[in-house]
């Protein structure tokens, strides 16, 4: 059974708020978001777009679709999926890549697992690339995941670090930040689908290398102090 947070408040409310982060997907949001209707078809949710400077009409689709669709100067997925956050209005909020390649139908398995963790991230059976496994033997063994680096996840609203002091690290500084604050940190394994011939995070060397250095950041940041 669907597990959702409630408020307390007089005006209790419970719901799902889904945030995703943008740049050059005119041909992915749309089905992105009609499928998240159809899997949270009867729970009360909201569908927030972050885009972040896309020049192909992304945000002019989104604004079609989504409950919330918003525009910023370009400034990463981290940075993006924090602000998503911040304009949530339910207590569960679930993060998941525009790129198609986070099956929006594991949404209600990831926010069941709530009722146990603070944080659940859905975990690829495979990770591809030598950086991402690098940072999963490391990092994602301190926090207790196989996938480091995937943001397909869901979050206790509470959970969510109120500023960012490292920059782009593909969301891994927001993973950090709840493990440092005493999170409980569970995991969803799922099969990915193929990953695209062009990645948003660039081609093979440049993703490995920008990978590498998000890595770097994040252990900074659970070195050192995050405020």
């Amino acid at each position: 059974m669907l597990w959702l947070l409630m408020c307390d408040s007089a005006d209790t409310v419970q719901g799902i708020s889904v945030v995703t982060t943008t740049w050059n997907e005119a041909e992915n949001i749309e089905e992105l978001i009609l499928r998240i209707r159809q899997t949270l078809k009867g729970v009360m949710h909201e569908i927030i777009v972050v885009d972040d400077s896309s020049q192909d009409g992304t945000l002019q689709i989104a604004e079609r679709f989504a409950d919330v669709a918003v525009g910023k100067e370009r400034e990463g997925q981290t940075k993006g999926l924090l602000y998503g956050a911040k304009l949530a209005k339910f207590p569960v909020v679930v993060t998941v890549d525009s790129d198609l390649e986070n099956p929006p139908e594991l949404i209600p398995t990831l926010a069941a697992k709530l009722d146990i963790y603070d944080l659940v991230v859905a975990s690829r059976n495979v990770v591809p690339r030598f950086s991402e496994r690098w940072a999963a033997k490391t990092l994602g063994r301190i926090c207790g995941v196989s996938d480091f680096y995937s943001n397909f996840r869901a979050y206790k609203k509470e959970t969510f670090t109120s500023d960012l002091k490292r920059g782009e690290t593909f969301g891994g500084e927001l993973l950090v930040a709840a493990k440092k604050k005493g999170f409980r940190i569970g995991e969803v394994k799922y099969e990915a689908p193929p990953r695209r011939s062009k990645p948003r995070i660039g081609g093979s060397i440049k993703a490995n290398l920008r990978i590498t250095a998000a890595t770097w950041k994040c252990f900074f940041a659970y070195l050192f102090s995050l405020d």
